[in-house]
């Protein structure tokens, strides 16, 4: 028997069928009959009230990262559609699935001028992985399906869905609500290249002396940690990350190289990378700040390289051999195919690590154990390192956290352990995606570190926060600058800096206004302690450090160091 709903109903009725149990957005005109469904149904779905709509979305890309299942976000028509459009960007750039429903107008008002009209679909169209506007109600299970697929399958990304307000009070025939659970977690439906490609490989790497596998953030998103081990173990091969693949391996493995590129790589383990006569891309793009501008590996290295995007392979690098579909079946089969010849392990790959790291430590230590002031970000990451237990989970802007965690925190376990925002960068986003994080994994200890710049970006935040008595503990590097253009004019341009200053803001103070337990820390001896009672406080806490700026430090960018 066929009964109908409004389509607002049948929007809710849909998450639900997908498994969806937590949701973040902002409320506004055109989202009405939406909210309205929310909350007369009874759905087991809890929303979470933002401030803004582009950390409604960050908050859905931390709460996917750690799930393994899609977020959603929402928000309504005009400046909730396009302030939720940073945080969408860097989702789908980043292959994390996160679905963005924004409320629109009625269909009949367009083009008559209405307050907030413009066109959502041509605005996402370029930002998503697939996207519609649901302009014909009978279509909108329909089109929640395509999406959930969509952004599950093949490389995951972001999604989104336009909900015109007359659509929302449309009829829908309820026997249309379903779903394919497949598509509740991501990757779903998983593809590996034939028998074929798989021994090529396995030729190419068999005849190798000095092989190096770089990871991207494929391994970690399809969870290939046994098989990358495996395989690296077979072959004594190190292991090496993007800022985006660390977890992919734990940095504590013998075999654990640590990042490479531009932001966190040191001389000692590009030059085990320029070594290498076979390198072995997983999941991986090989882009500008991996390979410092395509110079590093060279191009004389053989290449082999594992990807679910098919565009990606052979775009930067002379390819011997592709293998197209899902990391952890690749590299199974690939294990698999080497056991079955009875590969030897006669390379150095062990020394060749452990020396890297030696080398890395020995520039850091003296750092880590420094009492000069302003505090040195080396002591802040040497002090959580000691601090925090292994399930905890950093989530870093860009700016001054980034290299300094990317290079320096030693990650114990394989796994999401590490988030940062590595496609384009934004700053803000920290705070929102640890709560999305704290979300997804109540049972881990969530911190965010962010400088000073990205406080101002995401402060509102720390209300929804203390709202919802996240114990998420904030770290703040206070320089009173936007350091890493500043360093930038310092290495690259005379040093004339230009319009990157600010005043200094008391953060702890702004923190404790929003009702934060918060701390200010100016001497290096007093770190310890603050951090280990912040940590330990069952609410939100913030630590605000007066840090060394950049432009001042010995931040692992080559870049600067060059």
């Amino acid at each position: 028997m066929r009964n109908e709903m409004t389509g607002a109903d049948a929007m809710v009725r849909m998450l639900q069928a997908h498994g969806v149990t937590h949701m973040f957005g902002l409320c506004g005109d055109t989202t009405l009959p939406f909210y309205d469904s929310l909350s007369k149904l009874d759905h087991g779905i809890s929303h979470i009230l933002t401030r803004d709509e582009r950390h409604a979305a960050y908050m859905a890309d931390g709460y996917a990262r750690v799930t393994g299942k899609p977020g959603v976000c929402e928000g309504p028509s005009g400046g909730g559609a396009t302030y939720i459009l940073p945080g969408v960007v860097e989702a789908n750039e980043s292959s994390v699935p996160i679905l963005a429903i924004t409320t629109d107008i009625a269909t009949t008002s367009r083009g008559k001028y209405p307050l907030t009209e413009l066109d959502q679909q041509a605005l996402f169209a370029p930002l998503t992985k697939w996207n519609t506007s649901l302009d014909n109600a009978a279509r909108l299970p329909a089109a929640v399906r395509e999406a959930f697929r969509a952004m599950t399958t093949g490389t995951p990304g972001a999604a989104h869905l336009a909900l015109p307000f007359d659509t929302q009070k449309a009829p829908v025939d309820d026997t249309e609500i379903w779903a394919d659970d497949a598509h509740q977690h991501f990757p779903a439906h998983r593809t590996t290249p034939e028998a074929k490609a798989i021994a090529a490989a396995a030729d190419v790497l068999n005849t190798a002396k000095r092989a190096v596998a770089i990871c991207g953030g494929g391994p970690v998103i399809s969870g290939a940690f046994q098989e990358l081990s495996g395989v690296a173990q077979l072959l004594n091969m190190p292991v090496a990350t993007t800022v985006s693949g660390q977890g992919a391996i734990a940095e504590t493995d013998e075999l654990a190289l640590g990042v490479v590129g531009s932001n966190g790589g040191n001389p000692a383990t590009r030059a085990v990378v320029d070594e290498a006569d076979v390198i072995l891309f997983i999941g991986c793009r090989a882009g500008s700040v991996t390979t410092e501008r395509w110079r590093s590996p060279p191009k004389n290295a053989r290449i082999i390289h594992i990807d679910s995007d098919p565009k990606v392979i052979g775009a930067n690098y002379d390819t011997e051999v592709s293998l197209v579909g899902d990391a952890k079946l690749i590299l199974g089969a690939l294990l698999d195919e080497l056991s079955s010849r009875n590969t030897g392990s006669g390379f150095d790959g062990v020394n060749r690590a452990a020396k890297a790291w030696q080398s890395k430590l020995a520039e850091f230590q003296p750092l880590a154990e420094s009492t000069e002031t302003p505090i040195r970000p080396e002591r802040v990451v040497t002090t959580l390192q000691r601090l925090l237990d292994d399930d905890a989970i950093i989530v870093a802007d860009p700016g001054t956290p980034c290299p300094y965690f990317s290079a320096h925190y030693r990650w114990p376990k394989e796994g999401r352990h590490f988030i940062t925002n590595r496609a384009h960068g934004a700053l803000g986003y920290a705070l929102a995606a640890s709560m999305g994080a704290h979300v997804g994994r109540p049972q881990s200890k969530i911190v965010a570190v962010m400088g000073d710049g990205s406080f101002g970006f995401c402060c509102g935040e720390f209300e929804t926060i203390t709202r919802h008595n996240m114990p998420i503990t904030s770290i703040v590097f206070s320089n009173a600058t936007f350091g890493w253009i500043k360093a930038g004019q310092d290495s690259g341009f005379g040093k004339r800096y230009y319009n990157v200053d600010f005043n200094r803001t008391d953060h702890a103070a702004v923190a404790s206004a929003f009702g934060v337990k918060s701390w200010r820390v100016e001497n290096p001896d007093d770190l310890e302690k603050v951090l280990k009672e912040a940590l330990a406080h069952d609410g939100p806490t913030l630590v605000d450090v007066i840090s060394q700026p950049l432009h001042e430090a010995a931040a692992p960018v080559s870049e600067w160091v060059a």
